[in-house]
């Protein structure tokens, strides 16, 4: 970082992460011209996309001390099984391709089976030409395998529609195989699902590990994607996820709006989430050329009762 990022960090970035980051709540923390707002509990960002917390960038070490920080009040416990018996109140669904991010996936599922005072299941959707991780995933995990062919480009929303049909838990937790997630992560999101609520987004930050584990190298706010609760009458209500999204980005974006548009929205993020390093998807298009963020839109010029009409109809 030059000088100048440095300078203005201190200036502008540093008092705020005394204030919160330091001494205070660290959800507050959030970089100029950025306008946050809370409920008491958590956070919404009022902005459209994700974005990366500068002071985080230019001092590296300030996203290991909230990262310290948050992991003290909402630790994450990872176990081989769950620790509670009995009918799941939560399903976590979680879409995968490969071998290359098993070890990430296999990472992710012991965060889950550390939950903590509701009882949960995972499924995991493998949406592959051939069935290649069965037999490596733990016992407790259900297994789905949706064939497709060798060369079809992953389409995470399909994963997610073929799991909820089977998932057994009032609440549906769609999830990436590579975030870790605090060990009052599903409790969390069933006392908003008792509040009324019956779609929920507890993110506040994404803490993303370097390729060893050790640190942190970025902090991402107001991620839509990655992991989105929802009551599975309600996921159902608005149509599921939209499987016109082949490839990645775009599908979460879009999910989100036709749940607003539904209506019992919480998206005041408290928790932190772990994102463990892999490798950058080969052919991956990042940004508004990826064709998933031009269906995006496209389909942003639809409203979204119309687009939650179509998708029920599907």
């Amino acid at each position: 970082m030059s000088l100048r990022h440095k300078l203005g960090a201190l200036a502008y970035d540093w008092p705020r992460f005394l204030r919160h980051g330091l001494a205070g709540d660290p959800n507050l923390m959030r970089n100029r011209n950025e306008a946050i707002v809370t409920d008491g509990r958590g956070v919404r960002c009022e902005w459209r996309f994700t974005s990366d917390l500068h002071i985080a960038k230019v001092y590296p070490f300030t996203a290991n001390v909230l990262l310290r920080r948050t992991l003290s009040r909402w630790p994450i416990d990872n176990r081989d099984a769950p620790r509670m018996p009995g009918p799941p109140k939560v399903s976590f669904l979680i879409g995968h391709r490969g071998m290359e991010r098993l070890p990430n996936l296999l990472a992710t599922l012991r965060s889950i089976a550390g939950q903590i005072d509701v009882p949960i299941e995972c499924i995991v959707i493998e949406q592959s030409a051939q069935r290649e991780i069965e037999a490596a995933l733990p016992t407790w995990v259900r297994y789905l395998h949706t064939p497709v062919a060798r060369d079809f480009d992953y389409c995470r929303a399909a994963t997610f529609n073929e799991a909820v049909r089977m998932a057994r838990g009032d609440v549906i937790i769609a999830h990436d195989n590579d975030m870790l997630v605090p060990a009052r992560y599903a409790a969390e999101v069933v006392d908003r699902v008792s509040e009324g609520a019956h779609f929920v987004d507890l993110k506040r930050f994404i803490f993303y590990q370097d390729e060893l584990g050790e640190r942190i190298t970025n902090v991402v706010q107001n991620l839509k994607g990655g992991s989105i609760a929802a009551t599975k009458e309600a996921y159902l209500a608005i149509g599921g996820f939209d499987e016109s999204f082949v490839g990645w980005g775009g599908e979460d974006l879009e999910f989100w709006e036709r749940a607003r548009a539904h209506g019992r929205v919480y998206e005041f993020g408290y928790l932190p989430i772990v994102h463990i390093w892999h490798r950058a998807q080969p052919g991956k298009i990042i940004g508004n050329a990826a064709p998933a963020m031009q269906r995006y839109e496209e389909l942003r010029a639809i409203a979204p009762e119309e687009r939650i009409r179509r998708l029920r109809e599907r």
